[in-house]
């Protein structure tokens, strides 16, 4: 093992020595894990990111562990076959069906255990033919000793570290190792991989570069930098990202109009601006379902990516057992969110991207019952004064459809009701960043929870795109409080302006309900666009 370590050691010290602010990427699997973290702990000088695969550190903890004494004390005049020196270990899945029965295990976890233990026995008679005994011995050996040698460093250890776990590996406890490792490295992160086997690497859903950005492990520094450290998603993660919101294009069906320099509404993008800085400001729909439709759509029609301004919330480590992964946010972090703060306000504006905003934040995603379309701003201007500075032109825009695809029956009053579900909202909301605690009103109140919504018979997303309002030249004039203020308030005035005129204009839409939409698609073909009210 310490031959390994110098050996790798050689190859990155002249890259360190070349490059000493630019960080050094180790992706290890298996035993090449337990290779990365004992590289990580004898060159702490050294600016690493491991990536760790499945680690072998819990080869103590497998049942691999109990075929080297076997192997060692087995004559090799014994003609004992390699599968069923397996089946010595993992057992027979007869008893262990027995097994489950007298621990009254459900009956699905029994039949998910005897597939797993089928599949792991049909691979074996292949890897009888590719690694004869002696070679596995010492493959197993050398598991042993890279396992023990990079335990016992563990405390060194102080890179940054990203854990990819199976939740499917028959070789090694994964998940359960990936826990112990958080626990102890101090600059970990785990993402959990539920349905990927051992050698997760090697599966075909499975992109090292697509992981290490969503999970915001990515830089050119020695500090991340959302703006800077930013890859514009490939077209493979970006057609994972539609595809996972495919179902809200087609329940929703969503229409968008926006408007023409002269003031003519069409339904398209083409009144969206080429060139930025440009500034997106609106409506954040219940549970921000407006917004996988919005940026994917832009992306396909104009071929302009959009870089949401998002609560710290998306980007934070997680902690056991709270604020969960939810796959929603991993895709808006590789579509180019970024946490709010002027300091990436003024870098987007600073690079000339188009920039979206919510001022109504979180309070708005997650209303109450019947505040549908309740604008919750600030009462100072928050962006009026960057915009102006940078030249920016500013968009507003409303969304509607919320109440036309499910019913808010479970809110936030609802839930502080109940004691267990109030200590958990409290918890949670403890564990984020605050935001805004100068702020005053409904707007500084971002409780984190989840309301239950009732699913109806889905209606349709209607996106309205008002004129661009120009803040080239006018630096000097928004300045000054007051006509900052004054233009805060028109931008307000205009999105509620959109909304209103998206609920009247839907009212006369032949085609709002699911039901006429999938006929007319029936007989028109399902690529072609559905018709909706006259503008």
């Amino acid at each position: 093992m310490t031959y390994l370590v110098k050996l790798v050691e050689r190859t990155i010290r002249p890259e360190h020595d070349r490059s000493p602010n630019r960080p050094i990427y180790l992706v290890g699997e298996n035993i090449g894990a337990c290779l990365a973290l004992s590289v990580a702990a004898l060159n702490p000088d050294i600016d690493l990111v491991l990536i760790l695969a499945n680690p072998a550190t819990s080869f103590s903890k497998s049942q691999l562990q109990f075929l080297t004494p076997l192997l060692e004390v087995m004559p090799e005049s014994l003609q004992l076959s390699l599968p069923y020196m397996f089946s010595l270990v993992t057992g027979d899945p007869l008893n262990m069906i027995k097994a489950s029965f007298e621990k009254g295990l459900p009956l699905q976890m029994i039949g998910e255990l005897t597939r797993g233990v089928n599949e792991m026995s049909s691979y074996l008679p292949v890897l009888a033919d590719i690694l004869p005994r002696d070679t596995l011995l010492w493959k197993l050996q050398m598991l042993r000793s890279a396992s023990a040698f990079a335990n016992s460093r563990l405390h060194a250890v102080k890179a940054e570290t990203l854990i990819l776990c199976s939740g499917k590996d028959l070789l090694l406890p994964s998940k359960e190792e990936g826990e112990r490792l958080y626990q102890i490295l101090p600059n970990s992160r785990i993402r959990n991989f539920e349905e990927s086997g051992h050698f997760i690497l090697m599966e075909d859903e499975t992109d090292v570069v697509t992981i290490i950005k969503g999970s915001i492990f990515y830089r050119r520094s020695k500090n991340h930098d959302y703006v800077s450290d930013f890859i514009p998603p490939t077209p493979y993660e970006f057609r994972k990202m539609v595809e996972s919101n495919q179902w809200i294009n087609v329940a929703a069906s969503p229409v968008m109009f926006s408007t023409l320099d002269d003031g003519k509404i069409v339904r398209s993008l083409a009144g969206i601006p080429s060139e930025g800085p440009v500034l997106f400001v609106g409506y954040h729909m219940l549970l921000g379902l407006e917004l996988a439709p919005f940026v994917s759509q832009l992306l396909i029609e104009r071929n302009i990516l959009v870089r949401g301004i998002a609560h710290p919330m998306m980007f934070m480590k997680v902690a056991k057992g709270s604020l969960p992964e939810y796959p929603h946010f991993e895709s808006m972090r590789i579509m180019g969110a970024v946490p709010v703060s002027a300091m990436n306000f003024y870098k987007l504006f600073s690079s000339k991207s188009h920039v979206l905003l919510y001022p109504g934040g979180m309070r708005e995603a997650l209303h109450r019952k019947g505040e549908e379309y309740k604008l919750f701003w600030p009462e100072q201007s928050e962006f009026v004064r960057m915009a102006a500075r940078f030249g920016a032109k500013i968009v507003p825009f409303g969304v509607v459809g919320e109440d036309d695809i499910g019913e808010l029956f479970f809110d936030y009053e609802d839930q502080m009701k109940i004691p267990y579900l109030r200590a958990q909202i409290e918890e949670l909301t403890n564990q984020v960043t605050k935001l805004r605690n100068d702020a005053t009103g409904e707007v500084a109140n971002q409780p984190v929870h989840l309301p239950g919504i009732l699913p109806k018979i889905p209606g349709r997303f209607y996106y309205y795109f008002g004129k661009p309002i120009e803040t080239e030249g006018r630096k000097k004039e928004l300045k000054d409080r007051e006509k900052s203020h004054e233009l805060y308030l028109h931008v307000k005035s205009e999105v509620e302006r959109c909304i209103g005129y998206l609920k009247e204009k839907r009212e006369k839409d032949p085609y709002r309900n699911l039901l006429p939409r999938l006929v007319y698609q029936a007989t028109h073909g399902f690529t072609t666009e559905v018709p909706t009210f006259e503008i």
